[in-house]
């Protein structure tokens, strides 16, 4: 759209990103935390996880519904409903295709779900709080090692 402002065209690869994009953004739409599960693991047929998907999946636990504005889990879900939604999240951070989006949105998951999380701790004698922290900031050194390595690649390709 701002290409179409700037009078610049659009080549046939970004037309086909954008295409992909809302057809990724179209299926997550539709899945329920098995089915996302099951996408962040590479084990859905023809639909090979990538980082919008990765995205994508953070952003649909995150945003709130507009018209109810519930957000994704609430606290009085089922307990095995916040366990594989925590388990979603600490398995996408752990995700090779990790961006620095997707480690901002797993902060704002832990800031938006941080009740939900200590009263499941304290319910259920876990340690979800300290995972999820584990967990990011593993996310956070991943995504650092790979600038890294990007950096170093583009220095010798020169």
């Amino acid at each position: 759209m701002l290409s179409k402002l700037l009078g610049k065209k659009q080549t046939k690869k970004e037309s086909q990103d954008d295409v992909q994009h809302e057809l990724i953004v179209q299926k997550i739409s539709k899945m329920n935390l098995t089915d996302m599960r099951a996408y962040i693991n590479n084990k859905m047929l023809n639909f090979e996880v990538c980082e919008d998907g990765l995205v994508e999946v953070l952003q649909r636990l995150t945003t709130k519904n507009s018209e109810t504005s519930k957000r994704y889990i609430e606290i009085d879900d089922m307990d095995s409903k916040i366990k594989k939604g925590f388990d979603l999240v600490i398995s996408i951070a752990s995700h090779v295709k990790i961006t620095v989006v997707a480690v901002e949105q797993i902060q704002e998951f832990i800031e938006l779900y941080g009740d939900i999380i200590t009263k499941y701790d304290r319910d259920h004698k876990q340690i979800y709080e300290s995972r999820l922290k584990d967990s990011l900031s593993k996310a956070i050194s991943n995504v650092g090692e790979m600038t890294e390595l990007k950096r170093k690649m583009s220095v010798l390709g020169e």
